[in-house]
């Protein structure tokens, strides 16, 4: 099969394309051929080697965490999906060398959720990872309606799939954004606050008493005023920092595999309740370049590798 991997830890440049080993399926495993994967900021955390000490990591390494695709073999153990089904999955395993960004890739039936027919491979790929995250910060935080709930980078992969599962469920949202993509948060539901200096008191304009609930995605000092902010601090998280969140009494969330939430989150797509904001989707053969542009920041929404 083709694939994007490297054989060393660096940038973007490390990244080369070529033929690897299919993967094998394993006795509860489901082999997907990739129609589109999603590409997430942790993909160049992991060609940068910074997660080695979190997880065994080999090399070469095919990068990639999500994906969506027709199930091409199944294990004699699968149960709930057949050849010819069309899926997503979030497909984190217990060490870092077999990727998303292929042709094929094999995955425990425990990662895959059907993938409704309204829902397009792009959005379908860029879905899992950043949507999981997403609902599983908001469910760590007890998110729901009444509440007024602050998303930090709500613009962003993770922030803009947020916004729209709390307003969803009858929160209202404060999202901080750069100016320049206020307009989008506020197509997605939420008010807009500047990020960056004055952000405490321009939420406070907005939430005298403060907020029931934040959500980060971005860390630094947005952990921080989360914590000024928040009525109680335990009802903050951060998929950032985990020593910081915890100094300032919240909760650290590090997404896990879960293929009813994803089935939920693919539901919420298919019905409109929930756009998946696709900024661009590049061939397999260009993945350095969205690499390129995930490293630069500023990404509205998700970008994908169409394969």
């Amino acid at each position: 099969m083709r694939a994007v991997f490297h054989e060393s830890y660096g940038g973007p440049e490390v990244l080369q394309v070529g033929e690897r080993p299919d993967p094998v399926v394993g006795p509860d495993s489901v082999l997907v051929r990739v129609r589109a994967a999603g590409v997430n900021p942790v993909d160049f955390k992991i060609g940068a080697g910074y997660l080695q000490g979190a997880f065994p990591s080999f090399l070469p390494t095919i990068a990639g965490w999500d994906a969506a695709g027709v199930v091409e073999a199944v294990g004699p153990a699968v149960r709930d999906l057949a050849v010819g089904d069309e899926v997503l999955g979030y497909v984190r395993k217990d060490f870092v060398r077999d990727g998303c960004y292929a042709e094929l890739v094999a995955g425990a039936q425990r990662h895959w959720a059907l993938k409704p027919p309204a829902v397009s491979w792009e959005a379908a790929g860029a879905l899992p990872l950043a949507g999981l995250t997403a609902l599983q910060s908001l469910e760590a935080v007890r998110a729901g309606a009444g509440d007024t709930v602050l998303v930090h980078a709500a613009s962003g992969g993770v922030g803009h799939l947020a916004v729209q599962i709390a307003v969803a469920r009858g929160a209202r949202v404060i999202g901080t954004a750069s100016e320049r993509n206020h307009d989008f948060v506020r197509s997605l539901g939420a008010e807009p606050v500047q990020y960056g200096d004055g952000l405490v008191d321009a939420v406070r304009a907005l939430a005298p008493e403060g907020v029931d609930a934040a959500v980060d995605y971005v860390g630094g000092d947005a952990i921080t005023q989360s914590a000024e902010l928040a009525k109680d601090p335990a009802r903050t998280a951060s998929n950032v920092d985990p020593q910081a969140v915890a100094e300032a009494g919240g909760l650290y969330c590090f997404v896990t595999p879960d293929a009813r939430q994803l089935a939920s989150l693919a539901a919420l797509v298919a019905d409109g309740t929930v756009r998946v904001e696709v900024q661009e989707a590049f061939p397999l053969e260009r993945a350095a370049d969205a690499w390129t542009a995930q490293v630069d920041g500023h990404v509205r929404g998700k970008l994908v590798l169409a394969v």
